[in-house]
């Protein structure tokens, strides 16, 4: 197959070095950690599988959804935080539970493989069954619920009653992903895409019902990336805040008042930027973030740069898959290059149709 690769910033080589390293933190469960010894949480597992599977290591990233789907709890989730198999944090986070839809369908449309989407399919249909119970009247998504969950005579018991825009943004895009799961296997799911529809509308004309985190780029480009926000409003909403995150060579700062530049945070706003068309840009931004690389094929999850200090000092699984997933949507590589860009639900491109 063929593999990602950026004249000048990136080669096929370096690509396939990458997907190595990520392979090489895979725990023998499948379990793919921050780094080596570190915790697994259930949507940083699930980016480095896609990661795996763009790099054509398709047994690993068969070999992380398993992990998914045999370490799924009975009522549809996940542990936030689990530690060499041990669980240190028993708790439910709505969008990190989401986020296998979006791993699972990646999956299959690189492979073409209806017996994995048929696997896990219920482990799928679990996860956003659960995560369907943390929607508000409203149509924002609540992010975190102790464990276990009431049952369903007492809605919303338990739960944060806070909703997150970047967690609603990335749920969004996995919603749109569980449709597709369905629809593909001849069961399509209109509560979902109904679900989805609502979240649509609260990120896009309600920003009053979620938490305010406007220090954190997440928060900024994520209604972009996740496919809420499209067309001039995207646009205009990245325009807003560029200077204020974006470090000329650099990358992008996680928070807007610290000298520190991440690597996946610079990624994703490519794969944001891809997505509304600005490809030129999303490469820049790709090449800009390659400082981070070690010899290894792994990336450093960051640097402060008023200091030249890496910090932290790990290599993050997800920062190495960050890289990939962006330079396999730059390059339009794989069959599941599109996979961010296709994040923008109908009524998303039916509203700037009519509008413009």
């Amino acid at each position: 197959m063929r593999v990602p690769a950026l004249d000048e910033v990136l080669t096929a080589a370096e690509c396939l070095a990458t997907g190595r390293a990520i392979a090489a933190m895979q725990e023998d469960t499948g379990a793919l950690p921050w780094f080596p010894g570190g915790q697994t949480d259930p949507w940083d597992h699930v980016e480095s599988a896609m990661a795996l599977s763009v790099t054509g290591r398709f047994a690993e990233a068969e070999g992380a959804y398993e992990w998914s789907r045999r370490t799924q709890r009975e009522d549809g989730s996940w542990p936030i935080r689990t530690e060499l198999g041990v669980v240190t944090d028993a708790n439910t986070d709505s969008n990190f539970c989401a986020y296998v839809a979006v791993g699972v369908w990646h999956h299959f449309l690189i492979t073409g493989d209806h017996r994995f989407l048929q696997r896990m399919w219920p482990t799928v249909r679990g996860a956003i069954e659960l995560v369907l119970a943390f929607q508000a009247d409203s149509g924002e998504f609540y992010w975190a619920a102790e464990h276990p969950l009431p049952p369903q005579s007492a809605p919303h018991t338990g739960m944060l009653r806070s909703a997150l825009i970047t967690g609603n943004a990335s749920i969004h895009q996995s919603l749109g992903c569980a449709v597709e799961v369905a629809e593909e296997l001849g069961r399509p799911q209109e509560t979902w895409l109904t679900a989805q529809r609502r979240l649509g509308h609260a990120l896009r004309s309600h920003p009053e019902l979620f938490a305010p985190k406007s220090e954190y780029s997440m928060d900024w480009y994520y209604p972009v990336l996740g496919g809420a926000v499209r067309g001039r409003r995207g646009q205009e909403l990245i325009a807003e805040r560029w200077h204020d995150f974006v470090v000329t060579d650099l990358g992008i700062r996680c928070v807007d008042h610290r000298p520190w530049v991440t690597g996946a945070e610079t990624c994703e706003l490519a794969l944001a930027l891809d997505a509304l068309g600005d490809t030129a840009d999303a490469a820049a931004l790709l090449a800009d973030m390659q400082h981070l690389r070690d010899p290894d094929g792994a990336y450093w999850t960051g640097l402060v740069f008023a200091d030249g200090k890496r910090w932290p000092v790990e290599k993050s699984c997800w920062t190495s898959a960050a890289v990939v997933l962006a330079a396999d949507a730059i390059s339009r590589t794989t069959p599941a290059n599109g996979i961010f860009r296709d994040a923008e639900s109908d009524e998303v491109r039916v509203g700037y149709c009519c509008s413009a």
